[in-house]
């Protein structure tokens, strides 16, 4: 047996989407008012600095949704299961991470940087009275600039995740922040969730999606569309106090 060469293997994966994406793109009706390529974002912007989460961190937990196909799109749309954000975000998550480590929890990341074709393709195939839960792609997401998380809590006593009052990525009102409705201990570790990511002030929930925290500083930096694999590899050049 020859030996499985995994950068070719995750390349020919990247391939096999990209390829998919233009596919489901070029038969997918697009409005004029809609962008066709990224919006730049911001003028001037912070020069990107996309840090790998677990590099920084490796207690963080990732349940990638977008490189499965457990998700809303019910396909994969990463080539590989990582993370990233912009450094100041990525280290603020951090942060938020090991404050919870006190109380007994951790945090598990289900998305974070997100290449702007993939918001191109989640907003054409989302129905238009479900879009408050996508981002448009004609003015880029929080997500393609490196400034948003999707996240979830896990007990470092199980390892196991949480109970939320909705799942993520469900498009109901369970998701909202102010939703009264599940277990008393399921709107517990949302708002404990919440006061992690907020209590320094860096980031901010969405009020629609419980798991969704913007970093306060995005709109500084660029819609980005360039894949995982080419991110430049992350430097540890500082402690992250």
């Amino acid at each position: 047996m020859h030996p499985i060469n995994t950068q070719s293997t995750a390349k020919h994966r990247q391939s096999l989407i990209s390829f998919s994406l233009l596919l489901i793109l070029s038969i997918s009706p697009i409005k004029a008012q809609e962008s066709v390529k990224p919006p730049f974002g911001c003028d001037p912007c912070k020069k990107s600095d996309l840090v790998e989460l677990i590099k920084l961190d490796p207690t963080l937990k990732l349940d990638i949704r977008y490189a499965t196909d457990n998700n809303f799109a019910g396909m994969a749309v990463y080539p590989e299961e990582r993370a990233f954000l912009q450094r100041p975000a990525a280290e603020a998550l951090v942060r938020a991470h090991r404050w919870l480590k006190k109380q007994g929890y951790g945090i598990i990341v289900f998305d974070a940087y997100r290449p702007w074709s993939v918001t191109k393709l989640f907003w054409d195939m989302t129905p238009p009275d479900k879009r408050a839960f996508v981002a448009n792609p004609a003015t880029g997401s929080v997500h393609n600039r490196g400034c948003a998380a999707d996240v979830s809590l896990y007990k470092i006593a199980t390892g196991r995740k949480v109970d939320m009052p909705s799942g993520f990525d469900e498009m109901t009102e369970r998701s909202f922040v102010t939703y009264t409705g599940g277990t008393a201990e399921q709107r517990m570790h949302r708002d404990l969730l919440r006061t992690a990511m907020e209590r320094e002030g860096n980031f901010k929930v969405y009020q629609k999606e419980w798991w969704h925290f913007n970093f306060k500083d995005y709109k500084e930096y660029p819609v980005l569309d360039i894949p995982f694999s080419s991110i430049p590899q992350t430097k540890l050049h500082k402690a992250i106090k």
